[in-house]
């Protein structure tokens, strides 16, 4: 795949997403599912090592691109995750010559249909991220320790990986 197909794949997945891991469905599709270029292993991986980096959380595009297509591929995927930004002044424009009702419908309806899609992603990459019980069953705890708010982030990373590391 040449690197301008996989900037536009990329682009049109960082596109219509308004967080980083909006867009994995999209990615999911056209490179697990159709195009066979990349395993949900590989964007297991990907999602993975953006996490573990510092930056915007759509970062995985970039470690996606190198996958597929190497140095060439990951600067596709660096693009493609710049590019929304860039038209952002556009749409800002937009949106302050009177038209602020039609972006805000855009945006309310791209946040909703992103969000029906990466729970359909989640529900489909589970049992790649989380391929035996003792596995899944951290996730699990982690889940709920983090969402009850009551156990700082850093200390769910500690235990997590110090129960992985005995299992």
């Amino acid at each position: 795949m040449s690197a301008w197909a996989l900037y536009l794949l990329l682009l049109r997945a960082t596109l219509t997403s308004f967080s980083g891991f909006a867009s994995v469905p999209v990615v999911r599709d056209d490179l697990v599912l159709h195009r066979h270029m990349l395993s949900d292993e590989q964007l297991n991986a990907a999602i993975a090592i953006s996490q573990a980096s510092p930056g915007p959380l759509g970062l995985y595009v970039v470690v996606v691109g190198y996958f597929v297509a190497g140095v060439t591929g990951a600067v596709a995927g660096m693009c493609a995750l710049a590019t929304p930004a860039v038209l952002a002044i556009p749409i800002m424009r937009a949106s302050l010559r009177g038209r602020t009702e039609t972006v805000a419908s855009a945006s309310a309806a791209i946040v909703v249909a992103a969000s029906v899609l990466m729970f359909i992603a989640a529900i489909r990459l589970i049992p790649t991220a989380a391929p035996t019980l003792p596995v899944a069953l951290i996730a699990m705890v982690s889940l709920g320790a983090l969402t009850s708010g009551r156990v700082a982030p850093v200390y769910v990373v500690l235990a997590s990986g110090l129960a992985g590391f005995f299992t």
